[in-house]
């Protein structure tokens, strides 16, 4: 399965967001999006969801153009920057909205174990973070956007993820954005960069730096 989105014109009042973006994802493979703030990703991830209407998209699947909201397909899963669960809600009732089950959770956050009984507005939002990432990874979508998984986790964790990710992609196509290049470039086997409303291919950290991306 292949993921493709081009064609887009983006622009917030009067200013050209993004006009130049040519991005490829597939089954087996992991994408990751690299730019400064205000360049664009979190837009671009909200287009591939379908909750942002831009002036113009192309968006293919198999080749074949999608031209209505990906999220009306019950295939795509997004995990943006915001809060995404109620806070109000206990642990257990939001795996079992997700069909998720919180022994598999618990044995791989072993320090979560101690939350079973525990709601959303207990946890920290590092925590909450955790928990929404991985249930987003583990709800069996055919294409899963991630905005900033990595953000405000602990190392530790952002290591789990990244087995976690390694393993769903076989399944699922997986595209994702993050501050954290480093991470981006260990757990991604395509990348791109978003600069002046443009998106480009980057092999590796050398080719950052010579886009100014890096120091």
């Amino acid at each position: 399965m292949t993921l493709e989105i081009d064609s887009v014109e983006l622009e917030f009042d009067g200013k050209k967001v993004l006009y130049g973006i040519y991005i490829k994802s597939e089954r087996g493979k992991v994408t990751g999006i690299l730019g400064r703030n205000g360049c664009g990703k979190t837009s671009l991830l909200r287009i591939l969801f379908g909750d942002l209407q831009p002036k113009y998209k192309n968006i293919r699947s198999n080749g074949k153009c999608f031209p209505g909201p990906m999220y009306t397909t019950g295939k795509i899963g997004y995990l943006p920057q915001y809060p995404l669960l109620p806070r109000h809600s206990s642990l257990k009732y939001v795996f079992g909205l997700f069909n998720a089950s919180w022994e598999q959770f618990t044995n791989l956050f072993e320090s979560f174990g101690e939350y079973d009984k525990s709601r959303i507005k207990d946890l920290s939002s590092g925590e909450i973070r955790v928990i929404e990432a991985y249930l987003i990874l583990m709800s069996n979508k055919e294409i899963i956007l991630l905005d900033e998984p990595f953000s405000f986790i602990a190392p530790i964790f952002v290591e789990k993820f990244k087995a976690l990710i390694h393993q769903v992609k076989k399944k699922s196509i997986i595209v994702l954005t993050d501050h954290f290049y480093n991470d981006i470039l260990d757990v991604s086997d395509t990348v791109y960069l978003l600069k002046n409303g443009c998106s480009k291919q980057i092999e590796d950290k050398k080719e950052l730096k010579s886009e100014g991306y890096i120091n």
